[in-house]
């Protein structure tokens, strides 16, 4: 079973300073964690982070230890919510692993905290070092401890800390790492990615991450490749067209002809589905290639939910609409959208509205009663599809790749927290970085709060009973 675990950079940034508070001693945290399967893979997400009090724990600069009465009333909380329980302690001196001692004190806590909890889910403990990174251990099924495949930190620069290095062998990995830093192939050949929709920037955008060597990319898309789309994905043909071949299914043997490791996981469904938000929900970065404010509001849930990176991809022709211009362009336009679960949001951004995701789903449920709302102005008219040219969607796609590897492995001049957003227009050759915007009150209350039933508290999105 490969277990991750992610935060977010607010809740680390709490960590380090309840936990270095400047006197050399070591301190203590409880994480309380919602968690999400898929497969073989576990991935817990914070959603508390508990400081326990330094005047009622003893500190010494080698070990920490508090009273039981301390934990029990969070330990009971998390009986109630089903949440997994972390513990989390620093080394001032920087001790690279854990200690005797740590032994000695999880060998206690943890078998104490599952057996409190009841749940079959992981259990685990967290050290950080000084300078911010963490390495952990879980306890689950049997009595052994095991090491966290990877603990993640999403903020403005992506903090990876694997347990150790993958051994994958990359022919173009020293060039790549050459480009873009030290260990960039061997990060990105232990992650996940999840892509979701297949077609005009998800097509360039999964050709790009294959060739960088991720390690498995999810990829979402109910549709068949059809005449229309030949000039937009890539490895389709006319005879993937005439045979109403699934898009997933002409991607995956695309990859597999690379004979690259990637593993494809494919899900021909629409994001609004179980089986879509499950494989999404255990990844360690998603992309959105969706039209829709439904898709992109589900796409923002998943991001929270599950505290994962979101980059999101928009593509816009300005064109002509009346008189002898009609349809000629004035501009070229899009925007890569970079998320930080549990700041802003699509919607914060006025991206997308819940207004016109309650239309889109009016339009599902009852195409006609929503004709005549759009007749009685109670909506706006629905957003248009995305452009059908190659050139636009593959530069999109370029666009959000490049902004993933600066947050991985910072090369851009200004910092990562003075870009949330990436604005092009091709017209007037302008690209364009803006700041992040305010937190998103909507969303912010589910952070880290992973499944739940249902799904991404979504009616639609409830699963039948076994």
């Amino acid at each position: 079973m490969n277990v991750t675990l992610s935060m977010t950079v607010d809740q680390h940034e709490v960590l380090r300073h309840h936990l270095f508070p400047g006197d050399g001693l070591e301190a203590a945290a409880l994480l309380l964690c919602g968690g999400s399967s898929h497969e073989s893979r576990y991935r817990l997400s914070v959603r508390d982070v508990i400081r326990l009090d330094h005047d009622k724990c003893k500190r010494l600069d080698d070990r920490v230890s508090w009273p039981t009465d301390l934990i029990i009333p969070h330990l009971d909380h998390a009986e109630e919510l089903g949440l997994s329980v972390v513990k989390v302690h620093c080394h001032p001196g920087n001790f690279p692993q854990f200690s005797e001692v740590d032994d000695v004190g999880d060998r206690e806590l943890l078998p104490v905290v599952r057996s409190w909890v009841g749940a079959d889910i992981p259990h685990g403990s967290i050290v950080m070092q000084p300078c911010g990174r963490l390495f952990g251990r879980y306890l689950w099924q049997g009595d052994g401890m095991r090491s966290m495949d990877m603990i993640s930190v999403a903020g403005p620069d992506i903090r990876l800390f694997p347990a150790s290095a993958h051994n994958r062998n990359y022919p173009f990995a020293r060039s790549q790492d050459q480009a873009f830093g030290d260990g960039t192939t061997a990060t990105l050949a232990r992650l996940r990615a999840g892509i979701v929709g297949i077609s005009g920037t998800g097509s360039p955008l999964l050709e790009q991450l294959i060739r960088l060597g991720f390690g498995e990319i999810v990829i979402i898309d109910p549709d068949t490749v059809e005449d229309r789309n030949l000039n937009r994905i890539l490895n389709s043909s006319v005879a993937d067209a005439r045979a109403g071949r699934l898009k997933v299914d002409v991607a995956e043997a695309a990859a597999i002809v690379t004979e690259l490791p990637t593993r494809i996981i494919k899900v021909a469904s629409t994001l609004m589905s179980p089986a879509a938000i499950h494989a999404l929900s255990v990844c360690d970065v998603i992309f959105g290639c969706v039209d829709t404010h439904t898709g992109r509001f589900a796409m923002n849930l998943v991001s929270t939910y599950h505290i994962i990176p979101y980059f999101d991809i928009g593509v816009m022709l300005d064109a002509a609409g009346d008189g002898d211009a009609t349809g000629r362009i004035r501009d070229i336009l899009g925007t890569i959208h970079y998320i930080v679960p549990g700041r802003s949001s699509l919607m914060s951004r006025d991206v997308i509205s819940l207004r016109t995701v309650a239309q889109e789903g009016l339009a599902d449920a009852d195409p006609e009663a929503e004709a005549q709302q759009v007749r009685d102005k109670y909506f706006r008219g629905l957003s248009v599809s995305r452009p059908a040219v190659i050139s636009i969607n593959m530069f999109a796609a370029a666009l959000a790749v490049n902004d993933l590897l600066a947050r991985i492995h910072p090369y851009r001049q200004m910092p990562n927290s003075d870009v949330g957003s990436i604005e092009f227009s091709l017209g007037q050759l302008r690209l364009t970085a803006d700041e992040e915007q305010e937190d998103c009150a909507l969303l912010k209350p589910w952070l880290g709060h992973g499944r739940i039933s249902p799904l991404l508290g979504l009616p639609e999105l409830s699963e039948p009973r076994a």
